[in-house]
């Protein structure tokens, strides 16, 4: 018979525990920077995401009956909403927002200007007129400005609308949001008070809604152990070098594999209490696996567990190759169930497809939202077709089910969507909701109507996370190892007392799975920052000081200092994938997740006088970009961009410039050429030939000069693949003549997605 393609979608709902602990740990670390308001929450982003994603994702989808997801909700989120709900839980900026702005301290008014813009503002700042007029105020004046300045109904106004922004467009029918936004200033605290009332009923509705809507059948919900612990380095951190032989590791091996279980078990408790049923699926944090945890995943009472591409690879020894739309060419390894056998009983385990999933996350914001719903359907269409292709014969359907996994971060994507996502979802639940060829199903529907067809070996499931298939985000940099080193000694302390059990010190255990928690080894050392770095420091160290307190032990005094230096960094490679606007004004929100290199006057004498200060660079799935910073009044007369790719074989060519010097990288040889005259705003792009030559191509790059120059390059014009790498050098010329290349020692390395 023929079948549809399933695809499961996977919203994974998660925040880690901004819960502070205990009085002793804030004592003892009453040297850091003051925190403004309430000392037990530090951050606000369970009560601001509650408001902005949690609901009105699911709600969106409850318009669409046919179609089926799945939610994974993190315990750690769940507690945190009830507190929100009950009372219990005020955060800085919540309390900030509830006092009178006459009482406001000028440490608490500088604050509240450093942090209340704290989102992207092209889609929460810039659609509210009142937020974007102070916005561009701080930005344009200075914060000392608006001190000396700003009026108290200024301070009020700010702090409405980093509560209102925040309040998903779905819910701006509501009469009482609706007032607010249109009446735009002059907000009371009366007003704010309100605003917070109706924040807390949007969140009431969070863990309610998802019940209502697994028992219609629409949903099915899912959970990830207790407090988002990366389960395989909790069993042993040895585990960081099966990916990567060579890791440097901790100086104190952490094996607690009997964590496991404990936080498996409360996740399945709280998840019963609230949906009145037992969990079938299992997030694992990170989509971290390995054999060690795959026994009490089983034990719990799991059926089925989730993680991603790279790891299936990894285990079956296979690089999964795509085309040059970015479909997988080999689409029967990657687009099926398989089972996993223990010694406690059967699992399943899906693997999602790495980069439709980014698409969403990362670059469809970018796009139109129809036609980023046309593009995610078509690579659906193409999987389709391809597994018919490969059945063999003249048949023009599937003869055999197939499930096409894509998962991926439920909360911090929408933020840069139109509408916080509405749009693009609306837009593609409808296509999907008339396709014929095509079901939205949850992962436990498809399991349930079709067996399991393939068997992996558990023992040989590759150690690895959704993260190029290792745990490098989380473990071998000196920070994170700093953080694993403070972790052990901890839990060890504990492991010392066994009369603290669970039951008779809830304190000092609940302290240890907070600071078990994945989130703060993501921010310590190479790989991630933001403006808030130090209070995720902080918040570690305070789990961590909490479970001496709570066994009466002194407090090392290494927790008073932080795990990490939290300074701004210079060089850096790329982040995350961004998608600027390029119009030339360098916003640098938009070039946040970019790699950047500093170049004149910042790295010896030799680019003293370089024209061109910092170079940005970053990419998405559907462009390459390149941002250029220039010296006051030192704009150039022309721009070339050079790229060649190692390992392929190509016709390449001398750059197209005169008096080149004989040194690398400026003789090297180059396969694609874009030059840019910035005075008459003019570009060519060329490409390699024989001989050394160069001949015109047409392109879609596009470019503006402002304050810097910004560069879009679509990889439609580089005839490349995905996972290909690429080397770019950057020229400065004036007539076509050689002036640098940038940077002076070698290329810049990037890949393609």
């Amino acid at each position: 018979m023929p079948y549809p393609l399933h695809v499961a979608f996977v919203w994974h709902q998660h925040q880690p525990l901004y819960k502070s602990r205990g009085n002793l740990a804030e004592t003892a670390l009453a040297d850091l920077p003051e925190q403004a308001g309430d000392d037990r929450y530090r951050l606000p982003w369970v009560r601001l995401h509650g408001t902005k994603d949690y609901l009105d994702l699911i709600l969106v989808l409850e318009r669409f009956p046919k179609l089926r997801q799945t939610v994974n909700l993190v315990p750690s989120l769940i507690l945190q909403i009830e507190d929100y709900v009950a009372g219990r839980a005020i955060d800085p900026y919540l309390a900030l927002a509830l006092q009178p702005v006459e009482q406001l301290r000028p440490s608490q008014k500088r604050f509240v200007l450093e942090h209340f813009f704290d989102g992207n503002h092209r889609t929460l700042v810039d659609p509210h007129p009142r937020y974007r007029e102070l916005f561009e105020q701080r930005n344009d004046l200075g914060i000392p400005w608006c001190l000396d300045n700003w009026k108290p109904e200024d301070f009020g106004d700010l702090l409405a609308w980093h509560n209102l922004a925040w309040i998903d467009p779905l819910f701006w029918d509501d009469p009482q949001i609706g007032g607010w936004l249109k009446q735009n200033k002059d907000f009371s605290l009366g007003d704010r008070q309100q605003i917070w009332a109706k924040q807390r009923e949007i969140l009431a509705r969070i863990i309610p809604k998802h019940r209502e809507m697994q028992e219609s059948g629409q949903l099915e919900v899912t959970t990830t152990p207790y407090t988002h612990p990366i389960l395989p380095l909790l069993a042993d951190t040895d585990a960081g070098r099966v990916a990567l032989p060579q890791m440097p590791l901790p100086e104190s091996r952490f094996q607690w594999a009997e964590d496991i279980p404990r936080h498996l078990e409360r996740a399945k408790a709280m998840y019963q209490e609230r949906f009145g049923r037992s969990p079938r699926g299992l997030w694992p944090s990170e989509q971290s696996v390995s054999p060690a945890i795959l026994p009490d995943v089983a034990a719990a009472g799991f059926q089925w567990l989730i993680s991603d591409e790279a790891v299936l690879g990894w285990t079956i020894g296979h690089f999964f190759h795509r085309d040059g739309s970015g479909n997988v060419l080999e689409p029967e390894y990657l687009y099926q169930p398989y089972r996993l056998n223990t010694p406690e009983g059967e699992l399943a385990i899906v693997f999602r497809d790495h980069r439709l999933s980014d698409l969403i996350g990362f670059s469809y914001a970018g796009m139109e939202p129809q036609t980023a719903a046309n593009d995610l359907v078509g690579h659906l269409e193409a999987i389709a077709r391809q597994l018919t292709q490969r059945q063999g014969g003249d048949r023009t359907t599937l003869e055999q089910p197939w499930l096409v996994t894509i998962a991926l971060d439920g909360e911090n994507c929408w933020e840069y969507y139109e509408r916080d996502g509405l749009p693009f979802l609306e837009a593609l639940y409808r296509k999907l909701s008339l396709h014929p060829e095509i079901e939205l199903v949850t992962v436990g529907d498809y399991l349930d109507r079709f067996p399991v067809r393939e068997t992996l070996p558990a023992d040989q499931l590759h150690s690895g996370s959704w993260v190029d298939g290792s745990f490098s985000t989380w473990i071998g940099d000196p920070a994170k190892n700093r953080a694993w080193d403070l972790l052990k000694a901890a839990r060890d302390t504990l492991a010392r007392h066994p009369e603290a059990t669970e039951a008779s010190n809830p304190e000092a255990w609940e302290a240890l799975y907070a600071a078990e928690g994945s989130d703060w080894f993501w921010w310590f050392g190479f790989g991630h920052s933001s403006n808030q770095d130090a209070i995720f420091d902080r918040l570690f160290r305070e789990h961590l000081c909490a479970i001496y307190q709570a066994l009466d032990e002194p407090i090392p005094p290494e927790l008073l200092e932080p795990v990490d230096r939290h300074e701004a960094s210079g060089d850096r490679p790329p982040q995350n994938f961004i998608h600027p606007i390029v119009d030339g004004h360098g916003d640098d929100q938009d070039w946040n997740q970019a790699g950047r290199i500093a170049v004149g006057g910042a790295r010896g004498t030799m680019h003293q006088s370089s024209p061109v200060q910092r170079i940005w660079y970053g990419v998405d799935h559907l462009h390459f970009y390149l941002r250029l910073d220039f010296q006051t009044g030192q704009q150039p007369d022309e721009i070339h961009l050079c790229w060649y790719y190692p390992d392929r074989q190509a016709h390449n060519s001398p750059v197209p410039l005169t008096h080149v010097p004989d040194i690398a990288p400026a003789n090297y040889r180059y396969r694609h050429h874009l030059g840019m005259k910035l005075s008459t705003q003019s570009l060519w792009f060329q490409e390699s030939g024989e001989g050394h030559t160069w001949r015109s191509r047409p392109s879609r790059a596009r470019f503006a000069v402002e304050s810097c120059l910004e560069v879009s390059v679509p990889w439609d014009d580089l005839p490349v693949e995905p996972d290909w790498g690429i080397r770019l050098a950057v020229f400065v010329a004036r007539q076509g003549v050689f002036s640098e290349v940038l940077p002076e020692s070698e290329p810049i390395a990037f890949g393609v997605p």
